[in-house]
């Protein structure tokens, strides 16, 4: 099964966790644990979502309808373990991205949104704890095109800008550290790949009977979680499949207390492609709002398939535009006859 590779139970990550389900043990339970969710936002936006379409990812969703109902661990009576989460189920360490370092100019916005979108649609379930993100100038070996090879301290060196997200391993840490020994979680779920978090990990297990789960934010097959974090795991869920983060997508529109909060433009499969036919339905229907409803609408004039989805490819983008193209030339000619 796929799942045998994606999730492995015990300290070796050799023991698939489905060992255990022989026959008369199935649908019985064992004993309950409450869980929360510590998710390394930097670690999880690369490993995951960047240059990807799910970046508007109900992380709450996730977990509970996906990640954990994936996991079968089996406690000390041989049975499985079940996973209930916590009023507050996920911390989100994550940091504002900085404006002059940002790599376009609705990053600072699109992120600020998302957070916005992501705190009120979860209302509760999801703490976000901000880091932030230092920028400075400083002198760094420069890599010698002629002989690569050539040792950093032999290369010539130059003035280069660094980047650095600060305090969030540690406070997803020390988060994680504080809840099992204060008795708030029987399992804490490390979302993150990062071998900076392995002693926070080794301290748990010495000083508490909390299970430590895993799970390697990636969702390919060519970055296997690091090796000393699965050693101090009771389980590892090896990657996250695409189909899980399209299945977690928070709605387009989030309601807040003021307003609206709207997924950006930009955080589309392609918003190459999608502005000018978001352009073109608006001027149509009147509002973007209204646009976006028709383009959300199954059309049997494509063929019962959703405009949106279409504009995901140059070939659905050209169908999509010359059917409204042909629809506004038709209303013209129709009110405005010769």
């Amino acid at each position: 099964m796929w799942l045998d590779h994606l999730v492995r139970g015990g300290k070796s990550r050799r023991k698939p966790v489905f060992s255990f389900l022989e026959s008369g043990m199935a649908g019985q339970a064992g004993r309950t644990l409450r869980t929360r969710v510590y998710v390394d936002g930097y670690n999880f936006y690369y490993g995951c979502l960047k240059g990807s379409r799910y970046k508007w990812l109900n992380l709450h969703a996730l977990f509970e309808n996906h990640i954990l109902p994936s996991i079968l661990h089996k406690g000390p009576g041989g049975l499985p373990d079940q996973h209930e989460l916590l009023p507050v189920a996920v911390k989100y360490f994550t940091a504002t991205i900085v404006e002059t370092a940002a790599k376009n100019s609705d990053s600072v916005s699109s992120q600020d949104t998302y957070h916005t979108a992501l705190e009120n649609f979860c209302a509760g379930r999801l703490n976000i704890v901000k880091g932030y993100f230092s920028v400075s100038q400083v002198r760094a070996p420069k890599v010698d095109e002629a002989n690569p090879s050539k040792w950093p301290r032999h290369c010539e060196r130059v003035d280069i800008w660094k980047f650095e997200e600060k305090q969030s391993d540690v406070q997803l840490a020390l988060h994680a550290y504080h809840d099992a020994l204060t008795g708030q979680v029987d399992q804490v779920v490390i979302a993150s790949n990062d071998t900076d978090l392995a002693p926070a990990l080794q301290m748990i297990r010495d000083n508490s009977n909390v299970v430590v789960g895993l799970v390697n934010p990636t969702s390919d097959h060519r970055r296997p979680p690091n090796t000393s974090l699965v050693q101090l795991s009771h389980w590892t869920r090896e990657h996250i499949t695409e189909q899980e983060l399209a299945a977690a997508q928070l709605p387009r529109v989030v309601p807040r207390k003021r307003g609206v909060s709207l997924k950006p433009t930009s955080w589309y499969a392609r918003p190459d492609l999608l502005e000018p036919a978001l352009t073109l339905a608006t001027a149509v229907r009147g509002s973007k709002g209204a646009a976006f409803k028709w383009l959300s609408t199954p059309n049997e004039h494509l063929g019962g398939a959703i405009p949106l989805d279409l504009l995901e490819s140059e070939a659905g983008a050209a169908a999509v535009t010359a059917y409204m193209e042909d629809w506004i030339a038709m209303h013209v000619k129709r009110d405005n006859p010769k």
